[in-house]
């Protein structure tokens, strides 16, 4: 996919991609072709973006053929999480 920067100048494209900001456009050339104006959303661009982030996609490759799984109590007790809070709501019932 390409990016294309409009300039301010460009009255008629303008006025389309105002439209395409409340809905989706058809644009159907003197050929018969046709093509789709809409809005990306920020959420698609930031989806674009990561799956072009070769790093980021290695990495989440890797963890997604990690089959080793911790417990949500392997991880409080590694953290000491459990334990601290078991230990303060003791101290505040005496």
């Amino acid at each position: 996919m390409k990016t294309i920067p409009v300039s301010k100048r460009s009255r008629g494209i303008n006025v389309l991609l105002k439209r395409a900001r409340r809905e989706n456009v058809i644009l159907r050339s003197a050929d018969g072709g046709e093509f789709l104006l809409a809005e990306l959303d920020d959420f698609g661009r930031e989806i674009e973006l990561a799956r072009g982030n070769k790093s980021l996609m290695r990495l989440l490759d890797a963890r997604a053929r990690q089959s080793r799984v911790l417990s949500l109590g392997t991880v409080k007790a590694r953290l000491g999480v459990g334990a601290a809070r078991r230990r303060r709501a003791s101290r505040h019932r005496a």
